[in-house]
């Protein structure tokens, strides 16, 4: 069949027509050409895509020839599809149970495969970079690293200070049972500079730079800037993902240190009103009670943190889709994500710092 004149709305009753005539002719093999067609539009191609759907439902088939570039790209764009696929039926309470628990562990699979290679690209990407050290953008993370670690010091300082006092307290009082209030100082000194600085500042980090990262890309994303730069022929992760990483990772050891300081002196003001103790006795036992391998070990631990809070948070970003809805969605898993990561982290670190009795 050869088809000709406007396919378009103002036609509606003759499109329609026509469209009749050839489903009329009942199953068969069609060839339509649509090479004489003046003009197509949504109407047009709709009622011709229903027409081939109702063709090869009858048992025959229908295709298309001399179908300019713009008329076979409308054609797909409005193509009939099937009748949607029905609903799954709903299981009991135990096999719906394991059903949601086998997807929740293929999901983790999936996003543990999609991190690790997320992760070879980004050493892939540093390696370009220290290949091509004039393609370095120092600025960049310079600014990010006044973004994370200047404008985050206040709010470290003030809840290391609060948390030191607090473990503080509690430890007194409960040492005081037995007479060893003195030994509160081992207590802060051991806890603030192994585990719990570092794990405090990582779980700040995460949710405040982790979060805003994943907000940036993420709205990067939604406005198709991600995909102008690729467009322009740069590399999105040498330019987006590359300088957040690596100020993460310069950021959070000083964070680190600064929360582990703050910590120590909310813990060295709270044993001077609650332990009767002075600042020479809390100084003199803090240097007795703890080495610089005790910070050391808190300051290994903070870029491994970084790495795996930027990677997640990058990885979430790059997953928005074009709905505000989306962006919510994966700046929550990236928070989420990356606080149950670091803590996992943090526990393996610790066994393995034991077993080498470090």
């Amino acid at each position: 069949m050869r088809l000709g004149g406007r396919w378009t709305a103002d036609q509606a009753p003759a499109v329609e027509a026509a469209a009749a005539r050839i489903v009329a002719g009942g199953p068969a093999r069609l060839v339509i050409d649509l090479g004489d067609i003046e003009r197509l539009d949504t109407l047009g191609a709709w009622v011709l895509e229903r027409t081939r759907a109702e063709v090869e439902a009858a048992g025959g088939s229908l295709a298309y020839l001399r179908a300019r570039p713009e008329h076979r790209t409308l054609l797909g764009e409005v193509v009939i599809r099937g009748e949607p696929p029905a609903p799954p039926k709903r299981l009991g309470f135990a096999l719906g149970f394991l059903d949601g628990l086998g997807r929740q562990v293929a999901r983790g699979g999936q996003e543990f495969a999609t991190g690790v290679a997320f992760l070879g690209e980004v050493v892939a990407a540093c390696g370009r970079v220290a290949l091509r050290p004039r393609s370095f953008r120092g600025t960049a993370v310079v600014n990010q690293v006044q973004q994370m670690a200047l404008n985050g010091a206040p709010i470290i300082i003030l809840i290391s200070f609060l948390v030191g006092g607090i473990v503080a307290q509690q430890g007194i009082f409960q040492l005081q049972r037995f007479g060893a209030q003195t030994f509160v100082v081992n207590l802060i000194g051991l806890l603030i500079l192994r585990e719990l600085g570092v794990l405090l500042t990582a779980i700040m980090v995460a949710g405040r730079s982790g979060s805003a990262i994943t907000a940036e890309i993420g709205s990067m994303r939604m406005r198709e800037e991600v995909d102008a730069l690729r467009v322009m022929g740069l590399d999105a992760t040498e330019i987006l993902i590359v300088p957040r990483i690596l100020a993460l990772m310069i950021s959070l050891p000083m964070l680190t240190l600064i929360g582990d300081l703050a910590a120590l002196a909310g813990g060295g003001l709270t044993a001077m009103v609650y332990g009767g103790l002075t600042v020479d006795q809390f100084l003199a036992r803090l240097q007795a009670a703890v080495g610089v391998h005790h910070v050391t070990v808190g300051l290994i631990k903070a870029p491994f943190m970084a790495l795996t809070i930027g990677l997640i948070a990058t990885i979430e970003g790059f997953a928005v889709e074009g709905s505000a809805e989306s962006l919510g969605r994966r700046v929550t898993a990236s928070v989420v994500k990356s606080i149950f990561m670091v803590i996992v982290l943090d526990g393996l670190f610790a066994v393995f710092f034991a077993a080498i009795d470090f």
